[in-house]
Formats: C-alpha cells, structure tokens, sequence
C-alpha cells in the first residue's frame, strides 16, 4: 500500500477534538473490551532477554530493537509483542478458566517496510489473553469470542457518534466469517491484499480465519509466527476503510498452538530449534494454560472510528519530509 490522498478530505474533528475523542475512545472500548471478556489489566514489559523466546517474532523477517544492559551485561530486546509472554504471565499470576489479562503494549518495528496511510514504525495496542479449556480450542469458541470482540466494536462506534455526530456510522450489524482458502477460491486472481479489500468492501466488516499456512496456490494467505497461533484456529478482523477505499486490520488474534501444533508449525517453519527456548519447553511440557488471545491497534480503532486518513492523524510518528509536505497540501496533519 502507498500513500493514498483521498479527494476533497477534510478531518471531522480538529486537532484539538481529535486528541480529546482518543483519550474518550480508548477509555470506553477499553472498559468494555475488560467487562466483556472478564480480562484484568496487567502491568508488561516494554524489553525482554531473548533467550527466554518470549519475543514475538511476527513473520520472522523483522528484526527487535536492541540494547545492552550494562548493569547484567545482557542484551535486551524491545518487544514485537506480547503474545507469548501474556501466557506465561495467566500462569504466574494465578489466574482462573474463563479469566484473562490485557495490557498496553508498546513497541518499535524498524523494520516496517512501508511507511504509508496505515504503517508507522511504533505500534499501540491492546494485547488481550483468555485462558480456556483445551476442549474448547475450536472454531465455534473463536467465533463466540470474535462475536463479543465485534460487538464492543459496535457500541464504541455507537459511543463515539453520541459525542460527535458528524462522526459517520460504518459498521455493518454482523461481521462475516470466511477463511483465507474461501477467499483465494473466490479470487484466485488478485493478490490477498486485493482479495481483502474485495470482500471486505462487500461486507463490511470480516473475520478472516486461518492466516499463516499454506494454501492451495502454494504460498501463504500472510505470515504468521509458528509458536503462538495455531493457524487453523486464527485470524484477522478486518474493517472496510471508506476514507481510504481500503481494508484495514483492527485485530490480529486465535486460540493458541498447544503441544502438537506447536511441534507441528514448528516443523513446516524449519524453526525446530526453538524447543530449547524457555517458553517452548514449558508449552511442550504442558506446563501453560490453554488461551485464545490478541491484539487490538489502538491508533488504528481510534483512526477508523475518527474517519481519519493517516495514522499519523492519531499518534506521533517518524515520517518522511516529503509525505510530511504532500499530506500537510491536502489537510491532512500528521502529528
């Protein structure tokens, strides 16, 4: 995706509007994404050891930031996020079946290839764990969860147009289900990013399930790290964007690998030497609770349900001079 300058933009909100609607929208999707998934807010880290292979590592391309701590002589990572660690914290803290955490992760992608209408370099989101019961690692139970997700969605929407009515509606009543094979059998001549925006401009809003493995075209719908989701049981909420004419991902969240699809995805990945980490040896010895669990962008919900055209619009970020100047041309002010 590149820079995308929709004709005729002008913000529903000012400056000062926007920065006061965040704080208002984040406060409400936050105490209602707790209430609905009965999660408790955690404190987490911004840095981990990586030998403890608690590190996300997205599609394991990018590379984490890195420093020294001088004080252990250890190097330190900052996270990609925190979809390991969450688990192993549900154990440490004692936590119950059909109770969860959530937590503010913060992080840096350097690696971030495009830096566009929806990319930045520094993620905000929502990091959410529920532990479940192993019987219950199914599609029917990441439907009920994407469904109670969906529907916090909608009364933020509902929230956020009491405040400021010129605030359009966008959302659809239901979200849709498909998978990333339904999608390629429907389109098997776009691209997935085109497939995306295909059927995510006919429904609204969609749930696309089993991101990561491979499909009948030989490649993979998107990557997706061997060791946290299992990739017959995840997947993405996706939103159609009319600002944009685009789809865009709020959500990137499934039940997790237990013992054989962690060895299993390990295996396909040629990741295999990861056993040895700390956080896979206590899955493969049973040792961590069964969880579904995610992450949610906080500037992306807060740029979708705002009608903003930039990220840059909701959070403050390192962008090119040149986009700086062309977005300030057409009204759109990055911050």
């Amino acid at each position: 995706m590149s820079l995308i300058i929709p004709k005729n933009y002008k913000s529903s909100l000012s400056i000062i509007e926007t920065q006061q609607a965040i704080k208002d929208l984040k406060d409400f999707f936050e105490q209602r994404l707790s209430e609905e998934l009965k999660l408790t807010r955690v404190s987490s880290p911004l840095f981990v050891l990586p030998e403890t292979g608690v590190n996300d590592n997205l599609n394991g391309v990018e590379n984490a930031v890195k420093f020294n701590i001088s004080s252990i002589n250890k190097d330190a990572e900052i996270v990609h996020s925190l979809a390991k660690w969450k688990r192993m914290a549900l154990k440490k803290y004692g936590f119950n079946l059909g109770t969860g955490l959530y937590s503010d992760m913060n992080a840096i992608r350097k690696d971030e290839e495009i830096l566009d209408n929806l990319h930045s370099i520094y993620v905000d989101q929502w990091d959410w764990e529920l532990i479940i019961k192993k019987e219950e690692r199914t599609i029917d139970k990441l439907k009920e969860v994407v469904r109670k997700i969906y529907n916090v969605f909608k009364e933020t929407e509902k929230h956020v147009i009491e405040i400021y009515p010129e605030i359009k509606k966008l959302l659809p009543e239901e979200i849709t289900f498909i998978t990333s094979q339904e999608l390629l059998d429907m389109y098997p001549n776009l691209s997935p990013s085109e497939r995306e925006n295909k059927i995510v401009k006919e429904k609204g809003a969609v749930f696309l399930m089993q991101i990561g493995k491979v499909l009948s075209d030989g490649k993979k719908h998107d990557g997706r790290s061997p060791d946290y989701d299992d990739w017959e049981l995840n997947g993405d909420i996706l939103f159609y964007n009319p600002v944009l004419d685009s789809a865009i991902e709020l959500s990137s969240m499934g039940i997790r690998v237990d013992e054989k699809s962690l060895a299993k995805q390990l295996k396909e990945s040629n990741c295999e030497e990861r056993v040895n980490l700390d956080y896979h040896k206590a899955l493969l010895n049973g040792e961590l609770p069964y969880t579904i669990g995610g992450g949610i962008g906080q500037s992306r919900i807060c740029m979708y349900f705002l009608n903003k055209a930039h990220i840059g619009e909701v959070q403050v970020g390192v962008w090119p001079e040149e986009m700086i100047k062309e977005c300030s041309n057409e009204k759109i002010y990055l911050l």
